[in-house]
């Protein structure tokens, strides 16, 4: 049993070793810098994964770009901008507020208010519905008014 699990763990230890990223920067702070920026750029594959997190080829080609920008001496700044301009603020894992992006922000509250407001107007509705008294009392003062015109003529 113990040899079996071992051979299975063999197996699956270069898939494993795929999804380590081993880029090192000699630099404490350029490698405070990559790990920012690959914690900040969104897995344009995955769309919810960060391009540290993902296994993507793309995700890994992003981190790779991201080394070389650094290793070169580029700004976080300036890859960031490089990132925007090439694959739109979708590629920042929480873009800024802006006129394109509203919609992003927004949406969900909006959808969330629509469907409250929706909950509430069909309970209004089942409510009014199901409480007799409430509509009996207009109906009541209608068929005595018809009746005393009926009796005045």
């Amino acid at each position: 049993m113990k040899r079996g699990l071992l051979i299975f763990c063999l197996l699956f230890l270069p898939l494993a070793a795929h999804a380590i990223d081993a880029r090192q920067f000699a630099d404490p702070k350029q490698q405070e810098a990559y790990d920012t920026l690959t914690a900040q750029l969104r897995c344009l594959v995955c769309q919810n994964q960060t391009i540290a997190d993902s296994n993507a080829e793309l995700a890994a080609d992003l981190r790779r770009q991201v080394y070389e920008m650094l290793a070169k001496g580029q700004s976080k700044e300036e890859i960031i901008q490089f990132m925007t301009d090439r694959y739109g603020d979708f590629v920042l894992y929480k873009p800024p507020f802006t006129a394109k992006t509203g919609l992003l922000w927004l949406g969900p509250a909006g959808f969330l208010l629509l469907g409250l407001l929706g909950v509430f107007w069909v309970i209004r509705q089942k409510k009014a519905a199901a409480d007799p008294a409430s509509g009996q009392a207009e109906k009541l003062a209608k068929i005595r008014r018809l009746l005393d015109e009926g009796d005045a003529s």
